[in-house]
């Protein structure tokens, strides 16, 4: 029984928390990992790519849904998730653009192959050009929807001078088969006329602050692309993201509306670490750490639009961005301030 729960809570946590991550589990990884370093590094930034800017805005969002300070230790507990939108050009790319040096598509015809937030149907049929006996393969399916998700649990806490400090932690958690993963995340926000006008700023018909924030996940996911040959094979993932914005809202007696314009950026490493086979000829074999990844994903103003809704010490959350994608956010809240 303790066996079945710790399994159903490492499910929910996974599928909470890691969907973006667990996007490139081991059967797409083992799928892409063919011809050379060079072309499956290739062939895993092309595949994958919507999931990392997905997950890079997502790191990024929710962070502040309103510019008055929620005052000097009171606290709000947040849980928010949200959704960036994979743009059409996003959904698929060809494979003839990849420049790859050891494989090429079986029919020169069919070169467009989906990400991983493409439809649900599978890739290209790839062949090898330098392999003695050749077997073709087909590139991984796409998930069948263009929406990349991700939570965001937060804690804020107000201290003084019109300044709100939040906090996003997990540590180490160790999801057996599925791998572990931890996240930190810290941010603030400043309540900016208080401190320029002091109360004369209480005359004015709205708040405004500025606000940033900055969060680090990581996850490693263990591999079995070469059926049990190798025991060290793990797929290492850290996303970074930082933003910053200038907040405007007005109370409303329960509901604050409230925009934003700001920046973010968010940064990835993804590196396939252990021992792998390539091909059949002694070259192909028994390579270390092919896949070195560290790449910047996003790097974009943002503009938001949206809501807070509060009741008693309820809170709810809802939010509109337009940046590198598109995404919503919204979520619940529970806690003690403005």
């Amino acid at each position: 029984m303790e066996k079945k729960f710790k399994a159903l809570k490492n499910t929910v946590l996974l599928s909470a928390f890691l969907l973006p991550l667990n996007l490139m589990a081991q059967d797409e990884v083992g799928d892409l990992i063919k011809g050379t370093p060079s072309d499956a590094t290739k062939l895993i930034n092309a595949y994958a790519n919507p999931a990392f800017k997905g997950f890079g805005l997502g790191l990024n969002s929710g962070w502040a849904n309103s510019a008055k300070s929620i005052g000097v230790f009171r606290f709000d507990l947040r849980i928010t998730v949200t959704a960036a939108m994979s743009p059409k050009k996003d959904q698929t790319f060809d494979v003839n653009t990849l420049e790859l040096q050891t494989l090429k598509p079986t029919n020169p015809a069919n070169t467009i192959s989906p990400t991983v937030t493409g439809e649900d149907k599978e890739g290209v049929e790839m062949i090898s050009t330098t392999a003695s006996s050749p077997q073709p393969f087909k590139l991984p399916k796409g998930l069948g929807f263009n929406y990349v998700p991700s939570p965001q649990v937060q804690l804020t806490v107000g201290l003084p001078k019109n300044i709100d400090v939040s906090l996003r932690y997990s540590p180490t958690i160790d999801l057996d088969e599925n791998g572990k993963f931890s996240l930190f995340g810290i941010g603030a926000k400043v309540e900016i006329l208080p401190l320029i006008l002091g109360k004369t700023g209480k005359l004015l018909p709205f708040d405004l602050a500025v606000a940033g924030g900055y969060t680090k996940l990581k996850y490693d996911i263990p591999l079995d692309v070469n059926n049990g040959q190798y025991s060290d094979q793990v797929l290492k993932t850290e996303f970074g993201g930082f933003s910053a914005e200038a907040i405007i809202s007005k109370k409303l007696s329960i509901f604050t509306p409230f925009a934003s314009l700001g920046y973010n950026t968010a940064q990835h490493k993804i590196n396939a670490l252990g021992t792998y086979d390539f091909g059949s000829l002694p070259s192909d074999k028994g390579i270390k750490d092919p896949i070195k990844i560290d790449e910047k994903s996003i790097n974009a103003i943002k503009a938001t639009a949206g809501l807070q809704l509060k009741l008693a010490i309820l809170k709810l959350y809802a939010s509109y961005t337009l940046s590198d994608y598109n995404y919503v956010n919204a979520g619940i809240g529970l806690g003690i301030g403005k």
